[in-house]
């Protein structure tokens, strides 16, 4: 029998309205408001400024915040503008965030956001780590409002139960079919998978590579299901992801290559499946070229490249130091492991080493370093790796981030350890969504104070 004592949950708001005044952007793509109650509402699909009707489409009575959605524009911002992409909007396609502002607001708000990160989690203004306060677009995404960048170069389709393809609805498993996606790269648009149907497959994963012409499409099945013979519109590798009773998912080459050649930095990387490469083509020279900058490698120095990837940052590190002096990466990935070996394989004084970065550094035995690259995933890397880092007194750090929270956690805890941000520099990489890409560039607090 139930337990009569037992607390009902608190009544769902998932439905109710509230018109609102709109307050500043947040981390996550949303805006914050408060109900005349002062509840507070994280909203999507508006701007700070407005005045909108918002829709909760989660949360309960007990919840410490709602999430919504903005369903009808009020008083619309001067920084609003008609989304480009028909998916865009309430309860439609999750994958972009700001469809529905002018490319230079989107940028403002992204500095916005890093801005109060860095405050709220680091204690450091943009005056305290060298930043002037703006997020720099790539060159040729300074478009006018209307117009969208084709530049993701790898998109991950969902497939419906009728076997269309589409991508995910906003925190939600459920599909949005699409004819094309606005800001996937013209080599993905060439492949014409949303033109086709997929039965019997749970997504498609679509890779265009930059810098060369090699096309990738990774298929996972639904349980049992068969793979269908793919006729795409472009020459295109195919790859299966298999069943596996332990949960490690396998990869099979159908036909074709088992890697993309990307082109970055005057090399050309072969990137394995599951490999990680930066979703911008442009991305990865700019982010060489800022890290580069910041560290101004010299002849002979010892450097690391920790969570190195295929060996990107390693690699352009290993040139500039020269034959005199040696690079260490350390990745997680053994595919990528592999690659980065493969792709660094003419530099002798390079090794690779497989494992976590927190596991993996202690036991190297490395006591000192001149310069450590750090390109750790949206987590960070925590404060044991960070003090780690300090630990073996390198004359700069660059850190690359993809998360503004976990840039500014991380900078506390290199403050804390004896080392401050000569500088930092903000890209939109990710237009239309609420993701940017950081360079920050460190050495020892009293260098220079």
């Amino acid at each position: 029998m139930p337990d009569a004592s037992a607390e009902a949950p608190a009544p769902s708001l998932v439905g109710e309205e509230y018109e609102v005044e709109v307050g500043p952007v947040a981390h996550g793509g949303h805006c914050v408001a408060r109900t005349e109650g002062g509840r507070v509402l994280f909203v999507r699909h508006t701007l700070p400024g407005e005045r909108v009707v918002a829709r909760v489409t989660e949360g309960h009575e007990d919840s410490r915040f709602l999430r919504a959605d903005a369903v009808r524009i009020l008083q619309p911002s001067k920084d609003r503008v008609e989304a480009p992409c028909p998916y865009a909007g309430p309860g439609r396609c999750g994958g972009c965030d700001w469809q529905h502002a002018k490319p230079g607001a989107q940028r403002r708000l992204k500095a916005e956001v890093l801005t109060e990160q860095l405050e709220r989690l680091a204690g450091m203004t943009p005056q305290d780590v060298s930043w002037d306060g703006t997020v720099e677009p790539a060159p040729g995404d300074k478009l006018p409002p209307g117009e969208v960048p084709g530049w993701r170069t790898r998109v991950q389709y969902a497939i419906d139960e009728e076997g269309r393809a589409g991508l995910r609805r906003h925190r939600s498993h459920d599909v949005e079919p699409i004819d094309r996606c606005l800001i996937a790269a013209p080599g993905i648009d060439e492949l014409g998978i949303e033109k086709r149907e997929w039965p019997q497959i749970a997504s498609v994963d679509a890779i265009a590579a930059t810098g060369s012409q090699d096309r990738q499409v990774v298929l996972t099945p639904r349980p049992g299901g068969r793979l269908p013979i793919v006729e795409l519109d472009k020459p295109v590798s195919v790859l299966r992801v298999g069943e596996s009773k332990t949960g490690v998912k396998s990869v099979h080459r159908v036909h074709g290559r088992d890697f993309v050649r990307e082109r970055a930095d005057g090399r050309t990387w072969r990137v394995g499946e599951g490999g990680f490469w930066q979703v911008h083509p442009q991305a990865a020279d700019l982010l060489v070229d800022a890290v580069m900058r910041g560290l101004t490698p010299r002849k002979g120095e010892m450097a690391l490249d920790l969570y190195c990837g295929v060996g990107l940052f390693a690699g352009a590190l290993a040139d500039r130091v020269g034959e005199a002096g040696a690079v260490l990466g350390i990745e997680s990935g053994k595919r990528a492991v592999e690659d980065a070996r493969r792709n660094l394989e003419d530099f002798p004084r390079v090794r690779v080493e497989h494992g976590k970065v927190e596991s993996v550094l202690p036991r190297t035995g490395i006591t000192e370093a001149d310069l450590v690259v750090l390109d750790p995933p949206r987590a960070g890397a925590g404060k044991r790796t960070v003090q780690h880092i300090a630990a073996l007194t390198p004359r700069r750090i660059a850190y690359v981030a993809c998360d503004p929270a976990a840039l500014a956690r991380d900078l506390k805890y290199f403050t804390e350890s004896g080392y401050r941000p000569r500088f930092l520099r903000a890209f939109d990489l990710f237009p239309m969504t609420q993701h940017m890409e950081c360079v920050a560039i460190l050495e020892p607090a009293g260098k220079g104070a």
